[in-house]
């Protein structure tokens, strides 16, 4: 690597701490940004340099967001069913626990994708061909499934498809990042309000060694990996809603937090391989880069792999690092006065990301979050909002 890639590989770390740690500042919008001013960026660095920045800001950012989710409640977009089993784990005293999982899942997704990638590279377009006429029907079945197993059958289907219909409507409202005020009311705010309610306080935090099975592990990063690769190059899919129908099959949180930390890299990394491949962007950065190099060739693609896992490993320091100053801080503040922080940080920020529209979006949200809770039904279901879009894409 050259000294320009090395530089906008440090810059674009440093641009992942921020966007993964601060609420709201994600990586597309940052990416848009750079975009519309590319033309005046161009003049002091070349495409695949600028592209660089963009690859290493969004790998670092799979890895860090975690952090906001499970110690302030504050999820992002990709990995809002994290913020419910780590926010469970952060309350018995083992956040830093719940981030140390999510970090393996994130660092097993980037090695087992970087390793299938000559194979994905070759089979990529077949594969979108042969399945892709069956995405949603498949879906279909596995929220089928999902809903009847539960026991309150009908309720679960109720909070489903109104998420559904909310999801539907807030994705064809004219708001910018739609997903930030909609995920944040159904698991953020929903979630800190709970905890109010019931006077939660947090415990002394443990940085104990993980008390990890192997071989259940292996398993679900293997699993994170391909479902998170499938995700990455099937319009329509991504983490989230990947995590949504997961979630159904891995009830351990340990095997959860592993799952939906594996799914945001993987998920990003086959972005790259889709680009490469079929020329198609699945994200906000992936678009930015090929908006920015059109189509890129053998040596453009293996820059940005290097970059990824380079970027990757660096990641699982930064995380740790930050995880357990989180951590220490954490146990030390009024519980009570944090969320209400939270609280009124995220009512703020929505409106000057999304405007009013997002304001009341969050209220909507936040009120089909308290659903869940409240009639005792599994909060998954709150990702119909996701799940019920991308099933009318393939259906319809």
């Amino acid at each position: 690597m050259n000294l320009d890639i090395i530089i906008a590989l440090l810059l674009g770390v440093c641009a992942g701490i921020v966007t993964g740690l601060v609420p709201g500042v994600h990586v597309n919008m940052v990416s848009a940004l750079l975009l519309s001013s590319s033309a005046w960026l161009l003049k002091f660095a070349d495409a695949l340099v600028l592209s660089v920045f963009i690859i290493s800001m969004a790998v670092v950012h799979t890895f860090l967001d975690t952090i906001p989710s499970i110690y302030l409640g504050a999820p992002d977009a990709e990995n809002a069913m994290a913020a419910l089993p780590g926010h469970r784990m952060l309350l018995q005293g083992r956040g830093y626990e719940a981030v140390k999982l999510t970090i393996i899942g994130s660092f097993g997704g980037l090695v087992v994708v970087i390793v299938l990638t000559p194979l994905l590279v070759v089979s990529m377009d077949k594969l979108q061909k042969i399945l892709e006429p069956w995405i949603g029907w498949i879906l279909i079945a596995l929220v089928l499934w999902m809903i009847a197993r539960e026991k309150k059958k009908m309720l679960a289907a109720f909070l489903f498809l109104f998420s559904g219909a909310l999801g539907i409507f807030v994705l064809q409202t004219d708001i910018n990042q739609p997903l930030f005020p909609l995920l944040s009311g159904l698991f953020g705010l929903s979630t800190l309000l709970t905890s109010l309610n019931e006077n939660v306080k947090i415990p002394v935090q443990t940085f104990e060694r993980v008390s990890i099975h192997l071989g259940r592990i292996t398993k679900t990063v293997i699993v994170s990996s391909i479902v998170g690769a499938f995700a990455g190059f099937f319009p329509g899919l991504g983490p989230a809603q990947a995590a949504a129908v997961g979630s159904q099959f891995l009830k351990k949180e340990n095997n959860f937090l592993v799952l939906v930390g594996g799914l945001g890299t993987a998920n990003m990394v086959t972005s790259l391989v889709t680009l490469y491949t079929l020329d198609k962007a699945r994200n906000g950065a992936i678009v930015a880069v090929r908006e920015m190099t059109g189509t890129i060739g053998l040596y453009e693609f293996a820059v940005f792999v290097a970059v990824a896992f380079t970027v990757g490993c660096v990641g699982v320091l930064l995380t740790m690092f930050f995880a357990r100053h989180f951590a220490r801080w954490i146990q030390k503040v009024n519980y009570t006065k944090m969320c209400v922080c939270v609280i009124v940080f995220l009512v703020v920020l929505v409106p000057l990301i999304s405007g009013w529209k997002g304001l009341v979006v969050l209220f909507a949200s936040t009120c089909f979050g308290m659903i869940a809770p409240l009639l005792n039904v599994g909060r998954s279901h709150a990702m119909g909002c996701l799940l019920v879009p991308v099933i009318l894409w393939f259906v319809l």
